[in-house]
């Protein structure tokens, strides 16, 4: 095996060795060592160096920042998000629901952004919640939006220097928040279809609405545009806009990025979310199993 191996204990020694090499960054390696086409314990056959940067302090734990925002490191495993009571519980719901437990002990929340996969678990209630994505280099230390972040399947706004240091996530009280994943079963299952949606309303006035669909096209989808719709208006107002909004939603979603039948479900999700809100369903989680 010709590849070069790396690892760095501290995160100057890795951001180092990243400019330097341009090393590719293995933590969990659910992703690498499939493309390695080599099983789990075994040393895949990788033709460009890696650094292995699971013995990095920096890179871990979730810290409430004292302001109600919420970082989560680079390397914090699955089942360490879901048991945690300081993230959002959308991507708590998440978190509990990727795969198998080996996955959920074993993948990070860096590797899930940085594969860019569009069936991806994290990036899509991350995206709901507008969390910032941290990226740390020789240089210094940059943010932005998830969103904004993930470019399509598999490409990400990530250079050639630089290291996701972990995930910030603002505060959020919503008055109703849902949830679902669907996949070919639910032991192990990587996610056909997701969806997060979310609502403020106060006094009868719908003050937020926002919504995020996984594996639904080549990255999340969150229509801003469609949102707009229902935001300011009051929840009596909700059954005409309904068919507003869903239309634009359906917009949103290039032609050939997923299925009719998946644009069917997607549909049906968010049209279960608003009529729930209409019927003035006690506020909380929307349809929770």
């Amino acid at each position: 095996m010709g590849e070069m191996i790396y690892i760095p204990t501290t995160l100057e020694e890795a951001l180092r060795i990243r400019k330097e090499t341009g090393a590719h960054l293995l933590a969990g390696g659910s992703d690498i060592m499939v493309q390695g086409k080599r099983g789990i314990g075994l040393h895949p056959e990788l033709p460009y160096p890696v650094m292995i940067i699971t013995s990095i302090p920096e890179l871990k734990g979730i810290t409430d920042n004292g302001d109600g925002t919420v970082t989560i490191g680079a390397l914090t495993i699955p089942s360490e998000i879901a048991s945690s009571n300081i993230v959002p519980w959308h991507v708590r719901k998440a978190a509990a629901g990727m795969g198998a437990i080996a996955l959920r002990n074993t993948a990070t929340i860096g590797g899930n952004i940085g594969n860019a996969s569009p069936k991806g678990d994290l990036p899509q209630p991350l995206i709901l919640l507008d969390a910032e994505v941290v990226l740390s280099s020789e240089s210094g230390e940059r943010r932005m939006l998830l969103d904004d972040f993930i470019l399509g399947a598999k490409k990400t706004a990530l250079r050639e220097d630089e290291i996701i240091k972990g995930v910030v996530i603002p505060a959020h009280s919503f008055t109703y928040s849902y949830y679902r994943k669907i996949g070919m079963r639910r032991a192990n299952a990587i996610s056909k279809l997701s969806l997060s949606a979310a609502a403020v309303v106060k006094d009868g006035e719908i003050i937020d609405f926002r919504a995020s669909s996984g594996a639904a096209g080549p990255k999340v989808i969150r229509s801003r545009e469609a949102e707009n719709i229902l935001k300011g208006h009051m929840v009596a107002e909700l059954p005409e806009l309904k068919e507003s909004f869903l239309s634009a939603w359906n917009d949103a979603i290039s032609p050939h990025a997923m299925p009719e039948y998946r644009r069917h479900t997607t549909r049906r999700m968010l049209e279960y979310f608003i009529d729930e809100i209409i019927r003035g369903a006690e506020p909380g989680i929307i349809g929770e199993d």
